[in-house]
């Protein structure tokens, strides 16, 4: 019982916040909860119900917003995507493109803003959208690297839609990772000197000459480089380089609010015997200097996020490179989180609450679990209904975690298939099972933020093989009024999103305080 009373004052309902008819569509639930088997209490969670926005395109086939360790969604459920157009890409070799120039996309009260590229024609992407509306990321400026042939790629920011070329240090490519609420930019750019290691750099894990040891990781640029890689803060219109802890190359991936910046860097130019690479340590920069935040024993680790009292998560080798744990810096030093009985495991977000959401691999090693860890315990949340292995991309402040689920392909991080999700104590449930189905046929392929709200952005796949971005938002009491929307709970674990519905709570269409009223006929609004 204890679960199910602190589920319904997470979401409001039988505090009163919103009034007497909420609160006594609760008090129905609770009852029919009380009256409801033990056992099956204890082998179920209550979610309320979903609807789902297929985002759409620019004209072109596909769009998608999943991208390991960045933040496509904000607090105002706002989303940064990116969305293929009808133009043929001028780089037709790229083999990462589809064939159309791909324009980032800032979503925002239902109506799509283009985030164009530094060049007409050319292609730009998002990683990283503030509370206040910023994006971070990069664009093709239309030019050649003439060291490599690969199309150059800029760091671009873009404040009201409009994009800045944010520079480089002096060579041909950079990447921004993320902002902050300030408009402060991270990320990494190539300077002029050449560099013996940027392949390495490039391709960081674990240990390369392990198959399948591999982690998600933001890689340092779009495009290999045959130059130096720095970390760089980027602020009233000028780029900081921001060094390295030693070695030839460094990146930085996040900056919280207090503009603390972690990321990751080489701290000497020997490589190691076991991964052949230099040493790569986690840092935090702060007050102007680059500390090296040490390792659990080995000589590989990477920062994955930092929340805003400076607390750090990410992954580090062992003693001997053969196995990676997940890790929390909380200022004093490193602590190993551990894993769920494996060898191997990564933390990939951490909120202002102290929990972290990752992945680690169970006894056995066959397959891994994505986990949250709180107060120097990790709990494994298992993996949807039928699958075997399970991936935590994100959570937010109510410990709500997001991810994907499928069927394990062994060693490393991948797993998918089908979107995961788990709250309340779980079981992890498969949304796709908690939202009415798109008259389209999109159905949700996976999870990679999910914001303070609740609200979820995944991509999803069509009938004809295409893709697109998604949203998914919860029917309760901070999204009122939205077109579709069924306002009872539901135990979400059945096949039919409604066979298992719990009658009859439902929030009247006349309640009080509407507080996204923006909401209302959301869903039939979309890019295309």
């Amino acid at each position: 019982m204890v679960r199910y009373q602190s589920a319904f004052a997470n979401f409001g309902f039988v505090t009163g916040r919103k009034g007497a008819p909420a609160c006594l569509a609760a008090l129905s639930v609770l009852l029919w909860v009380c009256a409801a088997s033990p056992s099956a209490l204890r082998a179920q969670a209550v979610h309320h119900h979903y609807v789902a926005i297929d985002l759409g395109t620019l004209g072109g086939p596909d769009s998608n917003g999943c991208v390991p360790d960045c933040r496509s969604l904000n607090n105002l459920g706002d989303a940064a995507v990116i969305a293929s157009t009808a133009t043929p890409d001028p780089f037709p070799n790229d083999p990462f493109s589809y064939g159309y120039v791909d324009l980032g996309v800032k979503w925002q009260n239902g109506v799509s803003i283009p985030l164009n590229a530094l060049q007409p024609g050319y292609s730009s992407f998002p990683f990283w959208l503030s509370d206040t509306g910023l994006v971070a990321g990069i664009s093709e400026n239309g030019k050649v690297d003439p060291t490599t042939g690969f199309p150059e790629v800029i760091a671009t920011a873009w404040f009201s839609g409009a994009p800045i070329n944010l520079g480089t240090l002096g060579g041909n490519a950079s990447t921004a990772a993320a902002v902050n609420n300030a408009g402060q930019v991270v990320g990494g750019a190539a300077n002029q000197t050449a560099d013996p290691f940027a392949g390495p750099f490039y391709n960081v894990a674990p240990n390369p000459n392990i198959p399948n040891l591999d982690v998600l990781y933001y890689p340092s640029l779009y495009w290999p480089v045959t130059t130096e890689t720095h970390a760089f803060l980027w602020q009233f219109g000028r780029m900081r380089d921001l060094g390295t802890l030693g070695g030839t190359d460094s990146l930085a991936v996040g900056i919280n609010d207090a503009g603390q910046i972690i990321g990751y860097s080489f701290t000497n130019t020997t490589p190691n015997p076991m991964t052949g690479e230099p040493t790569l340590h986690p840092f935090l920069w702060n007050g102007g200097a680059m500390r090296d935040l040490g390792s659990l024993g080995g000589t590989m680790g990477m920062s994955t996020s930092i929340n805003d009292y400076g607390h750090v998560t990410g992954w580090s080798n062992l003693a001997g490179d053969t196995a990676y744990h997940p890790f929390l810096w909380d200022g004093h030093g490193m602590t190993d989180l551990g894993t769920l009985g494996g060898d191997n495991g990564e933390a990939i977000w951490i909120n202002n609450k102290g929990q972290i959401a990752g992945y680690a691999e169970v006894a056995g090693n066959a397959t891994h679990h994505a986990f949250l860890w709180e107060n120097g315990r990790m709990t494994d949340l298992g993996a949807d209904p039928g699958d075997t292995c399970s991936t935590a991309y994100a959570l937010n402040s109510l410990g709500q975690v997001v991810g994907f689920s499928g069927q394990s392909a062994g060693p490393g991080p991948l797993c998918g298939g089908h979107p995961f999700f788990w709250e309340n104590g779980g079981p992890a449930v498969d949304p796709t099972t908690l939202y009415p189905p798109l008259p389209n046929g999109l159905t949700l392929g996976g999870l990679c933020c999910i914001n303070d709200l609740g609200e979820m952005l995944g991509y999803g796949g069509l009938p004809n093989g295409g893709e697109h971005a998604m949203l998914i938002v919860p029917c309760d009491e901070h999204h009122l009024d939205v077109e579709g929307c069924d306002y009872s709970l539901t135990f979400g674990l059945a096949t039919n999103p409604h066979d298992d519905a719990i009658s009859p709570p439902t929030v009247p269409a006349g309640a009080s305080g509407k507080p996204l009223g923006r909401w209302r006929k959301r869903g039939v609004s979309q890019i295309r």
